[in-house]
C-alpha cells in the first residue's frame, strides 16, 4: 500500500519505540517523515535505519515542552517540505511509578504533565495552522489505558494521559468540519524502552489486567497509528482507539 505518498508526517518521540515503529510504517507507505526527539543519538540511528529502507527522513532535536523549540521545528519542516499532513505524537514519560499519591513529588508531577500534556498541546498549536491551509490533516496522539482506567502507583502518568484524551476530544470537535481529524490511541502495555524502565512489579500489575495475557507489539501499534493517520480515517474524530488486548473496550 502507498496510503501516504506525497504526504509529510511529523512524529514526536520518533527516535525509538512506538514513534520509530510509526515512522517505519508511514514512511514505508510513502510519507516523508520528520522525527522529533530529545535524544540526538536515537535520532541519528533512526534516520540511518529509515534511509537504508529508502524512506525520506529528517530529524530535529526538540524539547516538546518549549514553545520556541516546537514552533521553530514545525516551521522548518513545513518550509522545507511544503506543509504538514500528519502529526503523530508519541513523545512521553512515565515519571516515578510504584508509589502512592502522598509520595508523589510535585516537581515530578509537573514534569510528567509538561511532557505528556503541554508537549502535545504545543505541537497541535503550531501544526494546526499548516493543516488548516490545506483543509486536511490527521493528528494521532498516543494516550494510554491508564488515562481511561487509572493505574495504581502511577498518579502523574495516569492523570496526564486522561488529559491527553480530553485534549484530543476538544480538538477533534473544534475541527470536525475542516477536513482535519484528531484521534488518540490508548495502548495497554507495549514492549518499549519506556516500559522496560518501569519496575517489573508495576508491569506485571498492568499485564495481568489484559485478557489476552500478553503485551502488545510495536507492529500492532504502528498498524493502528497508520489507519488513524490515513485518509481512510475520515468519519472518526475526537475518538480514543483501544489497543489493550481486551482490557478496555469503551
Amino acid at each position: 500500500m502507498s496510503r501516504f505518498t506525497g504526504q509529510v508526517a511529523i512524529i514526536t518521540g520518533g527516535g525509538a519505540g512506538i514513534g520509530f515503529a510509526a515512522a517505519q510504517k508511514l514512511g514505508g507507505e510513502g510519507a516523508k517523515v520528520a522525527l522529533f526527539d530529545m535524544s540526538e543519538a536515537n535520532l541519528a540511528k533512526a534516520k540511518a535505519s529509515l534511509e537504508a529502507s529508502g524512506i525520506t527522513a529528517t530529524t530535529c532535536a526538540v524539547n516538546v515542552t518549549s514553545p520556541e523549540d516546537v514552533a521553530a521545528a514545525v516551521a522548518s519542516v513545513a518550509t522545507a517540505w511544503g506543509g504538514i499532513d500528519v502529526l503523530v505524537q508519541c513523545a512521553g514519560v512515565t515519571g516515578v511509578t510504584g508509589i502512592n499519591t502522598p509520595e508523589v513529588d510535585p516537581a515530578n508531577f509537573d514534569f510528567v504533565f509538561a511532557v505528556n500534556v503541554k508537549g502535545i498541546f504545543l505541537l497541535c498549536k503550531y501544526v494546526l495552522p499548516h493543516m488548516t491551509k490545506k483543509n486536511y490533516g490527521r493528528i494521532v496522539n498516543i494516550a494510554s489505558v491508564a488515562g481511561k482506567e487509572g493505574n495504581a502507583g502511577m498518579l502523574a502518568y495516569s492523570s496526564s494521559k486522561a488529559a491527553v484524551i480530553g485534549l484530543t476530544k476538544v480538538i477533534g470537535k473544534e475541527y470536525a468540519e475542516s477536513g482535519i481529524v484528531c484521534n488518540c490511541i490508548a495502548p495497554a502495555v507495549i514492549r518499549t524502552e519506556m516500559v522496560a524502565a518501569i519496575p517489573p512489579e508495576q508491569v506485571k500489575y498492568m499485564t495481568d489486567k489484559i485478557p489476552m495475557k500478553r503485551t502488545g507489539g510495536l507492529d500492532e501499534a504502528a498498524a493502528l497509528v497508520a489507519f488513524a493517520a490515513s485518509k481512510e480515517c475520515s468519519f472518526t474524530t475526537a475518538f480514543c482507539f483501544d489497543l489493550t488486548g481486551g482490557r478496555s473496550t469503551y
